[in-house]
């Protein structure tokens, strides 16, 4: 499998950007307002693949890949970097749509009151979809098996 491009990355950010910018262009004033925590709950997913991240690291360095006891299974470190890659397709398209909502509120907010009071969720929400893909691309990086050193058994 391939690691992860950041250019393939930001042409999604760039794409979701300019379709949430279009949309939200046209329907503001039927669309809800965003609350400051609208995209919290992804701190809380590149958290834990961060958390992840540092327990792969420390079993790939001291080579505790395997079927043992203590060992991590090389399914599971399989099954992280899917989650790492798909963690940060969906943090490249929120932080594309947050993007593209900030580009419509911040020069809304000297006329329109709601643009003012949407944009700290659209700041937020910025904030945890980069997270997200930071996360998920260390995630990613993590789960490579480590250069074998002449001497060194392979796992």
């Amino acid at each position: 499998m391939k690691p992860t491009r950041i250019g393939e990355l930001l042409v999604l950010v760039v794409i979701a950007a300019v379709s949430s910018w279009i949309l939200i262009r046209g329907f503001y004033g039927s669309i809800p307002p965003v609350p400051v925590y609208a995209g919290g709950s992804l701190y809380l997913v590149a958290a834990a693949e961060f958390v992840f991240a540092l327990v792969i690291r420390s079993r790939v360095k001291n080579r505790q890949i395997g079927s043992g006891l203590r060992d991590l299974h090389p399914i599971t470190v399989a099954r992280a970097v899917a989650l790492a890659k798909a963690s940060a397709l969906v943090g490249a398209v929120t932080s594309g749509i947050w993007v593209g909502a900030l580009v419509y509120l911040v020069p809304q907010r000297s006329s329109l009151h709601a643009a003012s009071a949407d944009a700290p969720g659209a700041w937020v929400g910025l904030g945890a979809a980069v997270a997200l893909v930071a996360a998920a691309l260390w995630l990613e990086r993590c789960c490579k098996a480590p250069e074998d050193t002449p001497g060194t058994p392979s796992l």
